[in-house]
Parts: C-alpha cells; sequence; structure tokens
C-alpha cells in the first residue's frame, strides 16, 4: 500500500526568501514560515510558535522571491522531506523541510485580486493576494462537532 506524504500550513514569512541558481535553468527559494496556536490554560493565555522549513523549486521559486517578504502571510502544501549531511567536524545533522508545490500568497499586494500558483496549471503573472487577518484563536474548551 502506498503511503500519504502531504502538508498543508497558513503562516507568515520570517525571512525574506533566499534564491540560489543551481544551473542556468533551475532555481531553488529557502524561506521559513512560522505557525502559532493559541489556547487558556488555568485562566492565563498560552502561545506555541512552530516554525517550518520551505523549499521551492523553478518558477515558483522565482515567484516566491519576487513577490514574498517577511512578514507576509502564505498558504504552502507540498510533502515532507528529510535530509542529512556532515558539518565540518564530521557530525552528522539532519534537517526536515516541506518541499512545496503549491504556494498561495494572502497577504495584500497593491489590493490585486488574490491568486495562487501552481506549477502545472498557473500561467498568470498576477499574484495579488486578499488579506484574511491574522490566524483564528484556538478555544481548547470549545467541542469539536466530529
Amino acid at each position: 500500500m502506498a503511503g500519504v506524504n502531504k502538508v498543508i500550513l497558513v503562516g507568515r514569512l520570517g525571512q525574506d526568501p533566499e534564491i540560489k541558481s543551481i544551473s542556468p535553468q533551475s532555481k531553488v527559494a529557502n524561506f521559513s514560515i512560522a505557525t502559532s496556536e493559541t489556547w487558556m490554560k488555568d485562566g492565563q493565555k498560552q502561545e506555541k510558535t512552530e516554525w517550518h522549513r520551505i523549499v521551492v523549486w523553478g518558477k515558483l521559486a522565482e515567484t516566491c522571491a519576487r513577490f514574498l517578504t517577511k512578514g507576509k502571510q502564505v498558504y504552502v502544501e507540498g510533502r515532507l522531506q528529510t535530509r542529512s549531511w556532515e558539518d565540518q567536524q564530521g557530525q552528522k545533522k539532519f534537517t526536515t523541510e516541506i518541499v512545496a508545490t503549491t504556494i498561495q500568497f494572502l497577504s495584500p499586494a497593491g489590493g490585486e485580486r488574490d491568486q495562487s500558483y501552481q506549477p502545472s496549471t498557473s500561467s498568470s503573472n498576477d499574484f495579488g493576494a486578499q488579506d484574511f487577518g491574522p490566524e483564528p484563536q484556538f478555544d481548547a474548551s470549545e467541542e469539536i462537532p466530529f
């Protein structure tokens, strides 16, 4: 049986994307996004932020580097990937990252309409976005209907 490796995140960029050319035809962009959750514990608001490394390839990488900046809200869809390497001291290091296949810009960009970019389906170069506001608050005392 085949497995499923799918990640969907909505968060804010912690830094501007860094783009590198692997070859004249191949580019890769890297950035991180933060996702946060809040809850009440003993009458005190608690908050936890998770940071996620995002890797984007090809035209999508170029588009992200052009339009995304630190603080922008973004929807990311892709797969988890873990890589390993040896550092200069010979220690084995690991990192887990999301290889993005779909990026949707959620923060406003000059009042243009909302667009998502999927390399196989989108041919538009107009990547405006709509602001969906801050992330919704999660109240752990509410009952989930399923």
